[in-house]
């Protein structure tokens, strides 16, 4: 199964968010299991967004790995850190477990 997240990030600290995901967030996140399938940039209609899609065995593994990973005392650190230098990273963030219908292939 997969799972689809969006952010919604700020044009003006986008690279700090970018900087953060990609030397922090991603390396704690594969510590806890998470498989990172890609990452992209959109834009929405309130801005930047961050979209990444994650591969899991079942929801009981991704349900477990999300709350390893919320918890993890680094990355509360980190998240509390940058705030204070950059302000807010994140706003608005979507979640979406995607299930394949019967009539489409696995994606790569």
């Amino acid at each position: 199964m997969h799972q689809l997240r969006i952010y919604q990030i700020f044009d003006h600290n986008k690279a700090a968010f970018h900087d953060r995901f990609r030397d922090h967030a991603a390396r704690i996140m594969r510590r806890h299991g998470f498989d990172i399938a890609a990452m992209w940039e959109a834009r929405g209609e309130a801005g930047p967004e961050f979209v990444y899609l994650l591969r899991w065995p079942d929801e009981a593994a991704m349900t477990a790995r999300w709350a390893e990973f919320m918890a993890d005392e680094e990355w509360s650190r980190i998240k509390d850190e940058t705030a204070a230098r950059h302000g807010a990273l994140v706003g608005r963030i979507e979640s979406r477990v995607l299930q394949l219908t019967p009539y489409s292939e696995a994606p790569g």
